[in-house]
């Protein structure tokens, strides 16, 4: 018997909790039947899956050596962590939680730099002026020189951060920073600002693949499963079903449904007793209920999706092209 497909999530704190709840939302259960200190746990329904909860830097390491098949992380790790990260994972798909984004900080005191632009000129005149390139403490440092290659900067040298990096141009131990912020407020109270165009990443919560992990006959069948109820659940948020009786539509209602509103039918034209049922961005809903009023309808009824399983799955395709690829 092969060895079980392996989901790593967060361990702890609120990336836990909204790993969870994802999971929750497309129907799939985590469970961890010796409580919750045990750091191995299952997947209800799912006898051939197991979920390690390992920190975030764990399950992108993991990742990486493909020692997991899953793992929920944040993408600046799996940019920052893994060398020729797009030989060892693919990103399925961000997940709308965790969000940080990855920025140069400069103090606030240097008034005339705004930009990354600005930013080399000081830097070049650093040099000039004191014989030494200017430092940039950051925890980020694969990001960081591929950002500043990108921008054609060269006068600088990286000191590893190993504390709070925002800290380290007020005790004078770099000139800058690399850094991840969600708000700017800590940058801000410590005397720090982003440049307009420091942002480095943007970056949210991923699902993730290795690549090489073992992807055996059950393993994939597995992934299938899980891949068709997330992507169930995606499609389902994105739309309202919206129901109603029309005796009189017709292709060029649907057509118009169509063009204007987004709409699909997802159980082709109306039956034969005028019942039709669409499905709707919610955004649309209102506009399509006058538009079916006007051209007959009767009542119409707007409700929520739960799933709406297809034959094709995305994000099941993108992980079969990445495997078939390796």
């Amino acid at each position: 018997m092969s060895a079980p497909l392996i989901i790593a999530v967060p361990s702890k704190g609120r990336l836990q909790e909204q790993a969870q709840a994802f999971f929750a939302r497309a129907g799939l259960n985590l469970t961890q039947p010796r409580g919750a200190r045990e750091y191995r746990g299952k997947l209800a329904g799912f006898d051939r899956v197991e979920i390690a909860y390992l920190s975030a830097s764990e399950i992108t390491s993991q990742l990486a050596q493909g020692a997991v098949h899953f793992g929920i992380t944040g993408e600046d790790l799996v940019r920052e962590m893994i060398a020729d990260v797009d030989k060892r994972v693919v990103l399925l798909a961000p997940l709308g939680f965790g969000y940080a984004n990855v920025v140069v900080a400069v103090p606030q005191a240097w008034i005339d730099v705004r930009t990354m632009a600005d930013l080399d000129d000081v830097a070049s005149a650093f040099r000039q002026r004191h014989d030494r390139k200017m430092r940039v403490a950051t925890k980020y440092i694969n990001i960081a020189r591929t950002f500043f290659a990108r921008h054609r900067i060269s006068d600088y040298r990286i000191v590893e951060s190993l504390g709070a990096t925002e800290g380290a141009p007020a005790a004078g131990t770099a000139e800058f920073i690399v850094d991840i912020t969600t708000t700017g407020a800590t940058l801000a109270a410590n005397g720090l600002k982003v440049l307009d165009d420091g942002v480095m990443l943007r970056s949210q919560a991923n699902l993730v693949a290795a690549r090489e992990a073992h992807w055996g006959a059950e393993e994939r069948a597995a992934a299938r499963a899980i891949l068709d109820r997330i992507a169930a659940q995606d499609r389902a948020a994105n739309y309202r079903e919206v129901r109603t009786r029309f005796p009189s539509c017709d292709d060029e209602v649907l057509e118009h449904a169509r063009s204007a509103f987004g709409v699909q039918s997802p159980f082709g034209s109306p039956t034969s007793s005028g019942m039709l049922t669409l499905h709707c961005p919610p955004e649309n809903v209102f506009g399509l209920a006058d538009f079916l009023r006007e051209r007959g309808a009767g009542a119409v009824t707007v409700g929520e999706i739960s799933y709406v399983f297809t034959r094709d799955n995305p994000l099941y395709a993108k992980l079969a092209e990445a495997l078939a690829a390796v």
